[in-house]
């Protein structure tokens, strides 16, 4: 009885680090962008339910829909909108930095540049 009182103690205890690992990323997050020496900023607020992303960015200039995932620490989401009329996909993929940053790389499919962004969850 005590043996198995005690299993079911660490299987409990593994379950809830588990779900204390995961980290909602749902919220208002700072974007700033450095592409091709161009300098932007951009607000994304995201919704994440599971691993699925959704949401906006925008800045004052355009704002358009996101859809992405959450895998691990990997985070991906993509980004269109328009650009003097022309449709503008911006493509990210980032890493987890704790609770409230996010790096990596950004793609603008249409003019096939990269750069990098920094997202840090507004306070």
């Amino acid at each position: 009885m005590r043996l198995l009182l005690l299993q079911l103690l660490i299987v409990s205890t593994a379950v809830f680090a588990s779900a204390q690992d995961k980290v909602s990323l749902s919220g208002k997050w700072q974007v700033h962008l450095s592409v091709a020496s161009n300098e932007s900023d951009q607000t994304c607020t995201l919704t994440q339910e599971g691993n699925e992303l959704t949401g906006t960015c925008g800045s004052d200039q355009a704002t358009g829909k996101l859809t992405g995932k959450v895998e691990d620490k990997t985070v991906t989401w993509t980004y269109k909108s328009e650009y003097n009329g022309a449709p503008l996909t911006i493509k990210y993929k980032g890493t987890l930095d704790g609770t409230s940053k996010i790096t990596g790389s950004v793609l603008v499919e249409e003019y096939s540049v990269e750069g990098d962004f920094t997202a840090t969850l507004a306070k």
